[in-house]
């Protein structure tokens, strides 16, 4: 496939479309069954023949098919035994690998570049951590992922400073990656609809922009600030700093010491992080 061809969904007859595949709650299954949404999945992955892709939790397979033309291989891992048995007995295509197990508890198959996945809701931060590690151990393995989520947790992945979905997890996966929104799902697109919306994002790992010299730190501190969000800044961290010496941080920062943890952007959360460590030193 040439950079200048885009793949394109065809309409086919899957096992989703079967009732008698009950989806279990245990496992936080919603069989996606858009077509319309497959395609945007498909398209985000910006797939390449050389591209080998780990799916999380692949279910009935309706984007397994979807993605094995387009891809030198695809790692299938899927903790659900019945399906993983259905599995075994309608995809034949060569370049499919299953692995039967939870994604928390497996190593992550080394050979995989991409993660396109429509991930269980339940578990999505411990997915998140095990796919991008943590600001003082991030795992750099995958050129590219796309989930599709639950929309609040979309909105809070791509959220900048001063939004109202920006929060600690926004900044922890914006230092770890380029996080993009993609497109809104609704619940109509699953069967069953789940309680809540959903979102497709493009997550993109790269080295941090702005360097924490101590990322453990960084994490604390960002845990503090967003405790609670109506609270200033200076209120939130008096356990790390007194509250004066920080309000002089922030204005030697060119920061309002009214200032609340949304309101600063990851380099500033860097900047604000080098700076405490320094006065608690001094």
């Amino acid at each position: 496939m040439s950079n200048s061809e885009q793949p394109a969904y065809i309409p086919s007859q899957t096992i989703a479309t079967s009732k008698t595949i009950r989806p279990r709650k245990q496992f936080g299954q919603h069989w996606l069954r858009s077509e319309s949404v497959l395609n945007k999945i498909l398209l985000a992955g910006k797939l390449q023949p050389s591209d080998r892709i780990l799916e999380i939790g692949p279910g009935t397979g309706n984007l397994t098919r979807l993605l094995l033309p387009f891809v030198e291989s695809l790692t299938a891992v899927e903790i659900d035994r019945d399906l993983c048995e259905k599995l075994r007995k309608t995809m034949n295509q060569t370049n499919f690998q299953l692995i039967e197990g939870s994604i928390l508890e497996l190593p992550l198959p080394p050979e995989t570049n991409k993660v396109i996945a429509n991930i269980p809701y339940n578990i999505t931060g411990e997915i998140l951590k095990r796919l991008l590690g943590t600001l003082a151990e991030p795992i750099q393995q995958f050129e590219q992922i796309v989930l599709l989520v639950q929309k609040e947790i979309g909105d809070r992945l791509a959220a900048k400073a001063g939004h109202k979905a920006y929060n600690a997890l926004s900044v922890k996966m914006q230092y770890l990656a380029e996080c993009q929104f993609i497109c809104d799902v609704p619940a109509t697109a699953f069967y069953p609809p789940p309680k809540v919306n959903s979102a497709v994002v493009r997550i993109i790992p790269r080295p941090p922009v702005t360097i924490a010299s101590d990322p453990k730190f960084l994490d604390r501190l960002l845990t503090l600030g967003f405790a609670t969000k109506r609270k200033m800044l200076r209120n939130n961290l008096i356990s790390e700093i007194d509250r004066d010496r920080l309000v002089l941080i922030l204005e030697s920062m060119g920061i309002n010491a009214q200032v609340r943890a949304e309101d600063l952007d990851v380099a500033q959360w860097v900047a604000l992080s080098e700076a405490v460590i320094v006065a608690k030193a001094s």
